[in-house]
C-alpha cells in the first residue's frame, strides 16, 4: 500500500474534487459518514481511516491511491513497465536513447515522490553513463540511486553499489572497487541476508577486479559460490553475466573446455535475451580464451565482432578496450602495423581515471613493437607509462610482468643496476599475489 499524504493535504485534495464535481458534504458522507465529519476531514484536523477514505474515494469517482496521495491511479505500475521498456532499449539499442527514456521516468518519478522508482531510473542512468565510458557520471548517479533508497534492505541497494564498484575498476581504482564488493558481500553473508540474486551480483562483478590484482584464489573461489548460486536465481541475464565471469577463472585455471562451455551458455542466453552489450562481452571472452589456446586466427575473429557489436551501441570505453586486445593479437599474428595504429587510435580514450588497465597494456604492448623495431628509447617511454598506470592501479600479475619487460630492455642498453631495480620491483608484486591489498576475504553464504 502507498504511503499516504497527511491529513491536511488529503483534506484540501477531499474539498477542492467535491466542489469541481459539484456534491455537498452531505452528499460526500451518505449513507455512513456525517456532514460533519466531512467537514472536520477537510480541515484537516482529523486522520481519516482507511475505510473513509475509500468510501468517498468511490463517492467522488477516484481509486483509493489517487485520493490518498495524489497520484494517478496505477502509475507507479506504468512507471515500472515504462521502467523495463528503457532496460531494453540499453541492452538492444543506443545508450543515448535510454538515457533519454531514463531522464523522462525520473522527472515522473520525482514529481509524484515514487522514491523506488526514482531510484530504478538513476540505476538506468548509471548504468547508460556506465555503457558510454563516462564513469563520473555513471558513479553519481549510482551514488543518487543508493542515496533515494536509504535505509531500504541491503539487497535492495546491491545493484547500485555493485554500479558504483564497476565504475571504479574501469577508472582503475581495482582496491576500493573489491572493498565495496567483499564489504557488502560481509554484510550480507554475516547478517543472514542471503538474497541470491544480489550475492550473485556481486560474486560476478569481483571476479575481474580480483583477476587483475592478480588474486586469482579469491577469484576462483568467488566463482565457484557464484555457480552455486546460479540455481536459485530467476533472472536469466544474470545468470548470464555469471557464466561469462566465471569463465574467466576457468580460463586462468587452464579449464579451457569449461570455459568455453560456460561461455556458450551466456551467449544462448544473451541470443534469447536480445541483450547485444552482453552477447560482444561474451565474444570478447571467447576471444581471450582463444589467444590463450594458442588459436590466434579465431581469437582475431570474435575480437574484432565484439569490436563492431560495441562500436555500433556507441560503448566507447568498452570498444577501446577490447581494440587493445584485438590489437595484441594481431601483433602476434605478424600484423604489427595494423596493431600500432589500432592502439594510437584508442589511446586518447584510455587514461588513469578510464580504463587503466587497458591503458597500460596499449603501452606495454606499443613498447613491445618499439623494441622489435629497435626503438630502444620510444620502448622505455611506453613502458614507464605503463608501469605508472598499473602502480596506480595496482594490478599485480601485469605489473610483475612490465617490470620483467624494463628490466631486460635496461639490462640490454647496459643499465644493469637500474634492470636489477625493475627486477626487484616485480618480485615485490609477485611475493603474495592480492594479499598486499586485500584484507581477510568475506564471510560466505551458507550453501
Amino acid at each position: 500500500m502507498a504511503e499516504r499524504d497527511d491529513p491536511e493535504i488529503i483534506g484540501r485534495r477531499v474539498q477542492q474534487l467535491r466542489m469541481k464535481r459539484g456534491l455537498t458534504q452531505k452528499q460526500l458522507a451518505e449513507p455512513v459518514y456525517t456532514p460533519a465529519y466531512i467537514s472536520t476531514l477537510e480541515a484537516g484536523r482529523v486522520r481519516a481511516s482507511e475505510p473513509a477514505l475509500r468510501h468517498i474515494a468511490e463517492r467522488l469517482g477516484l481509486a483509493y491511491e489517487e485520493l490518498a496521495t495524489g497520484r494517478p491511479a496505477h502509475l507507479a505500475t506504468d512507471l515500472r513497465l515504462r521502467l523495463t521498456d528503457a532496460q531494453r532499449t540499453l541492452a538492444t539499442g543506443e545508450a543515448e536513447v535510454a538515457a533519454e527514456q531514463y531522464d523522462g521516468l525520473l522527472a515522473e518519478a520525482d514529481a509524484h515522490g515514487l522514491v523506488a522508482e526514482q531510484a530504478a531510473a538513476l540505476l538506468g542512468l548509471g548504468e547508460c553513463a556506465l555503457e558510454t565510458g563516462d564513469l563520473e557520471t555513471a558513479r553519481r548517479r549510482f551514488e543518487e540511486s543508493e542515496g533515494r533508497l536509504g535505509d531500504a534492505p541491503l539487497p535492495n541497494r546491491v545493484p547500485a553499489i555493485r554500479g558504483r564498484a564497476v565504475s571504479h575498476y574501469l577508472a582503475g581504482e581495482l582496491r576500493y572497487a573489491c572493498y565495496l564488493f567483499e564489504s557488502t558481500l560481509d554484510e550480507l553473508n554475516r547478517t543472514g541476508m542471503h538474497d541470491p540474486d544480489a550475492l550473485l551480483l556481486l560474486y560476478t562483478g569481483i571476479i575481474a577486479p580480483y583477476m587483475d590484482m592478480g588474486a586469482h584464489a579469491r577469484a576462483a573461489q568467488a566463482a565457484e559460490l557464484a555457480l552455486a548460486l546460479a540455481p536459485q536465481v530467476g533472472d536469466p541475464a544474470l545468470v548470464a553475466r555469471m557464466h561469462r565471469s566465471v569463465a574467466r577463472t576457468m580460463i586462468a585455471e587452464g579449464r579451457m573446455a569449461e570455459a568455453d562451455a560456460s561461455l556458450a551458455k551466456a551467449a544462448e542466453l544473451y541470443r534469447h535475451l536480445q541483450i547485444r552489450t552482453e552477447l560482444a562481452n561474451c565474444h570478447w571472452m571467447r576471444g581471450y580464451l582463444y589467444v590463450q589456446n594458442g588459436e590466434l586466427k579465431r581469437a582475431e575473429g570474435e575480437l574484432r565482432e565484439a569490436r563492431a557489436m560495441l562500436s555500433a551501441k556507441r560503448a566507447a570505453l568498452y570498444t577501446s578496450q577490447v581494440a587493445v586486445e584485438l590489437a595484441d593479437v594481431l601483433h602476434r599474428r605478424g600484423k604489427s602495423e595494423e596493431a600500432a595504429a589500432l592502439l594510437h587510435e584508442v589511446l586518447g580514450d584510455l587514461n588513469s581515471e578510464r580504463g587503466a588497465v587497458h591503458s597500460a597494456g596499449a603501452h606495454r604492448l606499443l613498447g613491445i613493437i618499439a623494441e622489435d623495431a629497435r626503438d630502444t628509447e620510444s620502448a622505455e617511454e611506453h613502458y614507464v607509462r605503463a608501469l605508472s598506470l598499473l602502480e596506480r592501479a595496482g594490478a599485480a600479475g601485469d605489473l610483475a610482468d612490465l617490470c620483467r619487460l624494463l628490466g631486460d630492455l635496461l639490462r640490454r642498453t647496459g643499465r644493469v643496476e637500474a634492470a636489477l631495480d625493475a627486477y626487484r620491483t616485480g618480485l615485490g608484486h609477485r611475493t603474495a599475489p592480492g594479499t598486499t591489498t586485500l584484507g581477510p576475504a568475506p564471510a560466505q553464504p551458507p550453501l
